[in-house]
């Protein structure tokens, strides 16, 4: 019974070495084939030489590596922020992209924050499940939750000072929750449903 199964192998395990020797065979031609300058390659006898050495010729192909452009790598920086701190005063920094600035006008469940610099309410929409956003607001003494579960992160001096925000009512953070009275920047907004 053995050798049956064994024997049985043997026509299995040749196709399979076949398949794998073919296909690593095809790539190395592709790859000598771009490598040394065949008929679309960039290198070896495709055209003739110039003066530096280059080759050139109609089977010669460009480098494109130089013109395509780059890999698009997320920093996280929030969009136009150069643009809304000149029109509002408002630092927008860093964020996922679940937490953007608002229109207060533009609907209801939207986070709302009060400032004394600021000389309007200043709103966020929030989506996603959850979603964080790093600002710098001076002066803020109220925030207004929506449906979310909302945490704010303050600094008043060197000290950093968190508030949860309750839901759907105005909380008081910063100055107006400080024993002091002490101007607090609002520097982060975390959210969660």
């Amino acid at each position: 019974m053995k050798a049956r199964t064994i024997i049985a192998a043997k026509p299995q395990l040749k196709r399979f070495i076949a398949r794998t020797v073919g296909a690593a065979a095809v790539g190395a031609l592709a790859w000598t084939a771009l490598a040394t300058g065949a008929p679309g390659g960039t290198g070896g006898s495709g055209g003739s030489a110039g003066s530096d050495g280059s080759r050139s010729g109609a089977g010669a192909a460009a480098v494109v590596a130089d013109d395509a452009p780059g890999y698009a790598v997320e920093n996280f920086d929030y969009p136009g922020a150069d643009k809304i701190l000149a029109e509002q005063s408002i630092v927008l920094k860093r964020g996922d992209g679940h937490i953007t600035l608002a229109d207060c006008a533009s609907g209801t469940g939207l986070i709302q924050i009060m400032a004394r610099k600021q000389s309007e309410t200043v709103c966020f929409r929030v989506v996603g499940n959850s979603g964080w956003l790093t600002m710098e607001i001076p002066a803020v003494y109220a925030v207004k939750g929506n449906d979310y579960e909302t945490q704010v992160d303050m600094t008043v001096g060197t000290e950093e000072k968190s508030f949860d925000i309750d839901k759907n009512t105005w909380t008081a953070v910063g100055e107006s929750a400080d024993e002091q009275g002490r101007e607090h920047m609002l520097v982060e907004i975390r959210t969660s449903k």
